[in-house]
């Protein structure tokens, strides 16, 4: 995965141009490994056997499982390899452990040569088949996913499965309104882009792949970088970059949104979300839409990248859409990812019905301006400054409660998560770090004094990661408030980056870098975020899929695990009050409209995209296509209603910037919680009072 950032307009243009020019391809002869790939070998496989926080022994187990990753990343949707290149194959399920300790590459290369072939005639096939007519009067099913689908055993079944794939590609275009001329052009550039892109694949890309088999193996958050994607690794870690401002990966022939950065130009314009899929790239306000189905990861970066203020127009398919339904272009202004959009901002929710004001905090990372910190700047941009200096105006205005809005934050700098923790609790530990060799070290609140002491609610969702977690575990560790939302992502893990020439002598080759996972956070209370990731206090009923998300849907994620507990005194947050706030929170939205309706609409996206197949019949496909818009704009117009607005015109298409609006109705339910949790403890105040006037009585940390 690569973020959209910084890439110079020369080299940009010189790649446009390129793209389906006559570019030259790897000789057969030079698709071997080099001698420094032999010493990268070496030196990973030492890395991992002796700091990989994992202790996974390189055997016959392992050999199996690296084999499955390499197919697997070489042809991810089972299109191209016979079930007879995979019995082939099946000689080195047990000896690839061995190849990797002695350094020997020759088995990823013969599989890697024989992949190449079998795309040199599919695609050959593809393109003599886009000279014949096809009819869309038959209901055919054409299944676009066929990861768990076994290999096709002959010649003759995939190329059926090739056959019902171009009328799938046809089809698309044609309910895109592209002339049948025009459309023809398109795919036979798709196709014929497949084959190059393999062609022009060099011994660091084999390698790379499958260095990555072996390490994904193991666990995924460990990876070897080869020295472009090094680069493009520094790219992405900088702050002044340029782009869109977007994480992208790799899903079968789609390149898909995997994040959108907050402060980016997809992230203000509310028109880019996760998990929608990139179909065509076009320069400037006119240029061409190049279609980018099939193309690496890599390329379809370097068209994205560009220079500040130039235009960018983007087709994509809309996540809630499905593979089979309406793709739509929008239009970005490259622009610098600006840490100051990043930063926290507060807002106020009024509770109409016993004159509440609750205060909120939206925090979209955890931010840190490191070079203004190391000159000595005592005003230095952070987000534990940030929201010190909002919560001081959110008292001044008589807040009863706070939010502090972790939805979709990825995490950043672990320092600010202990600093922002240190906000709402005098002292004591925040998190625990354990290492490889199993030694566990505790990070502290750096900061006895108290920002805010008053009555308080997290809410995360399934996007809340790393540092998130840290700061939401340590509240609910703490009972210094309530969690509310989604289980979150589930990311305990920390990885170092090393580069690997540092331990090479005499060699004027890079041997590119290794990122592997050296330590695991764990909670105060002994447990891991890892895995489970941090289960709100009151879950919110759109964790319906949560499975499906975060670590809990990586192969080989680290398990949930414990360590000793630290010593903490909890806080007096009512946590024995919880189960009847749950009960109050669920009897409110079964009558709130607008909850509801969230959640109908979330139904509809989880089971358009749970679907692995599309009917071939165009009169079918057209009326699915209408089907799902009418839902959506029903769904919106029911919303607007309830807001107050006018419905959409009839046939309009719906406003996806609106869908933002959508989302506060958690935001709304959270305020409410935190108010039935104030007034909870007000309750359980006055009786304790009252028992105190009676007898004296000794109090419970665990209250």
């Amino acid at each position: 995965m690569q973020i959209l950032r910084i890439f110079s307009a020369s080299a940009l243009c010189l790649f446009t141009l390129l793209v389906f020019a006559e570019i030259p391809v790897i000789p057969e002869t030079d698709l071997v490994p080099a001698e420094k790939h032999v010493r990268a070998t070496e030196i990973i496989t030492h890395i991992i056997d002796s700091y990989h926080y994992k202790n996974k022994e390189l055997n016959d187990d392992l050999s199996a499982s690296i084999l499955d990753r390499y197919l697997e990343s070489l042809d991810q949707n089972r299109s191209f390899f016979l079930a007879e290149d995979i019995n082939l194959f099946s000689k080195y399920t047990d000896k690839l452990d061995e190849a990797l300790i002695n350094e020997d590459l020759t088995p990823a290369f013969e599989i890697f040569r024989q992949y190449r072939v079998r795309v040199d005639e599919r695609v050959k096939y593809a393109i003599n088949l886009l000279d014949q007519k096809y009819s869309f009067d038959e209901d055919e099913e054409y299944i676009f996913d066929r990861r768990e689908l076994p290999w096709a055993k002959t010649r003759e079944e995939l190329n059926e499965i090739w056959r019902k794939r171009i009328k799938n590609d046809i089809l698309n275009l044609r309910l895109s309104s592209k002339e049948s001329d025009d459309l023809i052009k398109t795919l036979r550039k798709r196709y014929e882009r497949i084959r190059t892109s393999t062609y022009q694949l060099d011994a660091n890309d084999i390698y790379q792949v499958f260095i990555n088999a072996y390490t994904t193996s193991i666990e995924p958050h460990t990876a070897y970088f080869s020295p472009r994607t090094s680069e493009n690794f520094d790219i992405s870690m900088r702050l002044s970059l340029e782009g869109i401002g977007a994480v992208l990966q790799s899903d079968n022939d789609y390149t898909q949104i995997q994040r959108v950065i907050p402060g980016g130009p997809a992230d203000l314009s509310g028109q880019l979300h996760s998990e929608d899929r990139i179909t065509g790239v076009g320069q400037g306000d006119n240029g061409e839409i190049v279609d980018v189905i099939g193309w690496r990861l890599d390329d379809v970066v370097e068209l994205i990248r560009g220079p500040k203020d130039t235009v960018l127009r983007v087709e994509i398919l809309p996540k809630e859409t499905g593979p089979g339904g309406p793709s739509k272009i929008i239009t970005l202004t490259r622009n610098k990812i600006k840490l100051e959009e990043q930063a926290a901002q507060s807002s106020i929710i009024e509770i109409a019905e016993s004159v509440a004001r609750i205060g909120v905090i939206e925090v979209p990372t955890f931010y840190i301006d490191f070079a203004a910190q190391s000159r000595g700047d005592k005003d230095y941009i952070s987000t534990s400054h940030d929201v010190r200096r909002l919560i001081t105006d959110l008292k001044n205005q008589n807040i009863d409660g706070l939010i502090i809005d972790l939805r979709g934050n990825g995490g950043g700098s672990l320092s600010e998560a202990l600093e922002l923790t240190g906000l709402f609790i005098k002292e004591g530990p925040v998190v625990q770090t354990k290492d490889s060799s199993g030694k566990v070290e505790i990070n502290n609140d750096p900061d006895p004094s108290i920002a805010y002491d008053g009555p308080l609610a997290v809410l995360v969702d399934r996007n809340s990661a790393s540092a998130s977690e840290i700061f939401a575990g340590a509240i609910q560790d703490y009972h210094r408030g309530i969690i509310v939302g989604e289980p979150t992502f589930g990311k305990g893990t920390v990885q170092n980056v090393v580069d690997l020439n540092r331990f090479v002598r005499n060699s004027n080759d890079d041997h590119g870098r290794l990122k592997t996972t050296i330590a695991q956070f764990f909670r105060i209370s002994g447990g891991s975020n890892q895995y489970k990731g941090v289960v709100p206090d009151i879950v919110f009923p759109t964790a319906s899929d949560i499975s499906k998300y975060g670590e809990r849907a990586l192969a080989n994620a680290l398990p949930w695990d414990t360590v000793k507990p630290a010593e903490f005194i909890k806080v007096s947050t009512p946590v024995s009050g919880f189960a009847l706030l749950r009960k109050k929170h669920e009897s409110r939205i079964k009558s709130n409209k607008a909850f509801n309706l969230l959640l109908r609409e979330l139904n509809l996206v989880q089971e358009t995209n749970e679907s692995k197949s599309v009917s071939l019949l165009e009169s079918k496909r057209k009326a699915e296509r209408e089907q799902l818009l009418n839902t959506k704009r029903e769904l919106q117009n029911e919303f607007r209603v309830i807001q107050g607005l006018e419905p959409l015109p009839e046939n309009s298409e719906p406003d996806e910037t609106e869908n933002n609006k959508v989302v506060d109705v958690l935001l709304q339910e959270t305020a409410h919680i935190l108010h039935d949790l104030i007034i909870t403890s007000s309750e359980m105040s006055v009786d304790l009072q009252a028992v105190k006037q009676e007898e004296p009585i000794t109090f419970d940390n665990n209250l």
